[in-house]
């Protein structure tokens, strides 16, 4: 295969298992490779021009793949929208990104009619994955054209947008490289090869979290130009995900730590036949991973727990599971391409290890800015640093530990509080699910430790099992930082990938009190 990826290797071996669909469907390279190119074909005759921005609406399956196989070689750049998501966040994507075609499944189908409206997109350009009345059909589109490569094929990108956690999201805007697909094929692998991933023909990557993901659609395309087989799922079920690690011969995954905590929860009766001597690279990011959890996988799935540290922005940090078992609760070091530093609220860099302030970060390559948003690509930046606002330190050994995200510290009293160290406590307790941890307005002091519980299947919320909680608490944390009170809920505002919005828990909160 070389290092021209999946573009020779769908050519030179057409008949390799490229991908399992969550219905089971099995995809040759090159049945992959010919329905991407009539996708190219398709939308060519739409007038798209290299890069113009394809925005979807899409679940785990094998249309996103197309979609972004399309964009990869047409010069595109693939938009994929958070589908859970409602119409009005939706249309102001199509609306900043430009959308020049936009493809939803029929699942979503109040979401994207009201989102085309609303974004004003002709109908010519609105395609539906099954029946959306006033949207074109993308099967017809695709399948009306010939299998060939396109001509004139160039390298296009994904311009993911940030998850909005404060104001409207921005997409991470990166200039195409005016490479060939060939010819950049190897750098679509680079993130793999940091971890020691390599192209073999027994490598399998299993796709549990949203495509529309950074992470996950990075991971999964770069596996893709490994010659890895990928095997999707639509929605993550634990007991599932063993069932096709063992079916499949798993090796590789992009996880996120509420996986984890969730995999741990299944009985040792039902987890432990599964066969998972197969994993090899079982990588793991987008949240802050309690210790105590991590140490449970680390015994199950042994130096497959692999971690790191980035943003859809770029990174980042990395460490295998025998590094963390010596710094545990570490991120890692940097990567060899990229540089981590601490800077206090005075914009100076602190040298000092075990300080902690605002992390930044540095890539040699792939500069990004901000679509349309000049004042915010700027305002993260230092020099060649940029930040996503979250807190830590870096140790005498140059290992990188995460506190919080700076907009979520709370200040008691004139003390920095990090809910994650709460929340990591909180989740160490047998009949708590997931938790969230947060400041509510104080009087006296500015601000207190509220806590969100959502308790374990089969545990029902009661004042006797806040009062039990919050004991355990005592015993593991500081009185300032233990939780003044404990509310629950029977769903965590999540998204599949883990991230959770605390903003959504907080406001009411606030409501009529300005936030310290």
């Amino acid at each position: 295969m070389g290092d021209l990826g999946f573009w020779a290797l769908a050519h030179e071996d057409p008949e390799h298992l490229a991908l399992v669909a969550p219905d089971g469907t099995e995809y040759s390279a090159g049945e992959l490779l010919g329905r991407a190119n009539q996708v190219v074909h398709g939308l060519r005759g739409l007038n798209l021009k290299p890069g113009d921005r394809v925005a979807t609406l899409l679940p785990n399956g094998v249309e996103m793949f197309e979609v972004y196989l399309a964009a990869l070689q047409a010069g595109w750049y693939l938009v994929p929208i958070n589908h859970h998501l409602v119409g009005p966040e939706v249309a102001y994507i199509l609306k900043d990104c430009e959308a020049k075609a936009f493809i939803a499944h029929e699942r979503f189908v109040d979401i994207a009619l009201d989102a085309a409206e609303e974004a004003e997109l002709a109908s010519s350009i609105c395609f539906g994955v099954g029946d959306i009345v006033g949207f074109s059909s993308y099967a017809r589109m695709r399948d009306t054209q010939p299998t060939t490569d396109p001509e004139n094929r160039t390298i296009g990108d994904v311009m993911n947008y940030t998850s909005g956690t404060t104001g409207n999201p921005k997409g991470v805007y990166r200039a195409l490289s005016g490479l060939s697909p060939e010819e950049a094929a190897l750098s679509q692998s680079g993130i793999l090869f940091l971890f020691g991933i390599q192209p073999q023909d027994d490598n399998v990557h299993i796709v549990g979290s949203p495509l529309y993901h950074t992470a996950v659609m990075r991971f999964s395309g770069a596996s893709i130009h490994l010659g890895h087989t990928i095997v999707v799922m639509d929605k993550w079920l634990p007991e599932e995900m063993l069932q096709l690690i063992e079916k499949y011969r798993v090796t590789t995954s992009h996880m996120v730590p509420t996986q984890f905590h969730r995999l741990l929860a299944l009985p040792e009766d039902v987890r432990s036949p599964y066969d998972v001597s197969s994993l090899r690279h079982m990588i793991h990011a987008a949240a802050p991973c309690p210790v105590d959890v991590k140490h449970q996988m680390i015994a199950w799935w042994g130096d497959a727990i692999d971690e790191y540290y980035a943003a859809s922005e770029g990174g980042g940090t990395l460490v295998s599971a025998q590094e963390w078992l010596t710094k545990p609760g570490t991120v890692g070091k940097a990567w060899p391409i990229s540089e981590i530093a601490i800077f206090d609220d005075d914009d100076n860099r602190v040298d000092e290890p075990g300080v902690i302030g605002t992390v930044y970060m540095s890539m040699q390559t792939g500069d990004f800015e901000y679509h349309k948003d000049e004042k915010k690509t700027k305002s993260n930046r230092i020099g060649k640093f940029f930040t996503v606002g979250d807190v830590g330190f870096i140790d005498e050994d140059g290992f990188l530990f995460l506190r919080d995200r700076k907009i979520d510290m709370i200040i008691s009293g004139g003390a920095n509080i990090y809910p994650a160290e709460i929340e990591n406590v909180l989740l160490g307790h047998p009949k708590v699910g997931d938790a969230a941890v947060f400041g509510i307005p104080h009087d006296d002091w500015g601000e207190e430790v509220k806590a969100v519980i959502e308790p374990a299947d089969g545990v029902e919320a009661s004042d006797e099992l806040a009062t039990e909680i919050l004991e355990f608490c005592a015993t593991r944390l500081a009185k300032f930082k233990t939780p003044k009170s404990i509310d629950f809920t029977t769903d965590m505002p999540r998204d599949p990938n883990g991230k959770l919005y605390k903003r959504k828990l907080r406001d009411p909160y606030w409501e009529g009190r300005e936030k310290i």
